[in-house]
């Protein structure tokens, strides 16, 4: 059963609506603690569920998919902490410790260059404007299409490809001419 089936059935039964945060509160709670932290991510996506559960009615049920619908939602609330998200990223600068990446075995077994590789990209994404590091890491950390990211931000698809290319743009050169997507890799594995 789609996503749109879900919030179809949970206009009439509400207890359906919690198939919809079942299949997709772990990945939304992962990126939110990569946005924010730990200390906010419960709030933030309990806070997206409610508002979706809230706004219910007017979903469009021609979209199968709810993500970037819900991935709106929390990109909303995301900018309410931009702040508190602007110092995690100086404090990951500062001090090459992402506390959401990995697990402590994970860590140790890191190698010396990924601490540097941490640094410099969450130096490069304090660097990057709000709206353009939003589009990069809803693509790069939310895993959405360009359309998913255009929909959950409510712009146009023209307009995701542009931050996009800005976002990427600055983030290399930032990084000295690396490759953006090399750290992806480090921060994933």
């Amino acid at each position: 059963m789609d996503d749109a089936e879900v919030i179809r059935r949970s206009r009439r039964d509400p207890a359906a609506f919690s198939t919809l945060f079942d299949r997709h509160a772990p990945a939304l709670h992962r990126y939110v603690t990569r946005r924010l932290g730990d200390s906010l991510a419960d709030d933030v996506v309990a806070d997206t569920f409610l508002a979706a559960f809230r706004h219910r009615e007017r979903y469009d049920l021609t979209r199968q998919d709810a993500r970037p619908w819900l991935y709106g939602i929390a990109a909303n609330l995301i900018g309410k902490h931009h702040r508190t998200e602007s110092r995690a990223y100086r404090a990951l600068a500062r001090t090459g410790v992402d506390e959401v990446a990995e697990s402590y075995a994970d860590r140790v077994e890191a190698r010396v260059s990924a601490t540097a590789a941490h640094r410099d990209l969450a130096r490069a994404l304090a660097g990057l404007s709000a709206a353009d590091r939003e589009v990069l890491l809803l693509i790069a950390w939310a895993d959405l299409s360009y359309e998913e990211a255009a929909q959950a931000l409510g712009v146009p698809i023209g307009t995701i490809r542009s931050r996009l290319h800005r976002a990427r743009k600055k983030t290399r050169q930032a990084l000295g001419g690396t490759d953006p997507s090399a750290f992806e890799e480090v921060d994933h594995g």
